[in-house]
């Protein structure tokens, strides 16, 4: 199994070789790449679980994290999920709460285990905050 997309860090810069840019010039580009310290998936987790915590979470950053984390070649943890969910309360945001539960089924992608396997893990969560997931809305028909 390779190592996840999050775990590969990566800086990509293009760099202008020349600094003619008259007509008829060309400006040719290089790559610079870095390697930086790789997290492990307990400090992936951990961060994200920290961002989504945030007491002063507003509506643009919950977005804003969950494009950036749906971004990712992973299917987040369910505490990182919970922790969305929770935020998603914090803002009265029912809306969000189910299109979260609706990006993790999609990220399941064709592994018809691993959604059942976050609903199972996420079911105390979605109680607790009284959060129906989308199968019991029926939109998961749509």
């Amino acid at each position: 199994m390779g190592v996840p997309f999050h775990h590969l860090a990566w800086t990509f810069c293009w760099v202008t070789c020349s600094t003619d840019l008259r007509p008829g010039t060309r400006a040719s580009a290089a790559r610079c790449y870095s390697h930086g310290k790789q997290e492990t998936d307990e400090e992936f987790d951990a961060r994200w679980v920290t961002y989504f915590n945030k007491p002063d979470i507003d509506a643009w950053e919950l977005r804003k994290g969950m494009n950036t984390l749906i971004g990712y070649d992973l299917v987040p943890e369910p505490k990182i999920l919970s922790a969305a969910l929770r935020a998603c309360r914090r803002l009265d945001d029912l809306a969000s709460a189910i299109r979260i539960l609706e990006a993790a089924k999609d990220k399941s992608g064709p592994h018809k285990d691993i959604y059942p396997y976050l609903i199972q893990e996420l079911q105390p969560t979605l109680d607790e905050l009284g959060i129906p997931t989308p199968e019991e809305l029926g939109i998961d028909k749509l």
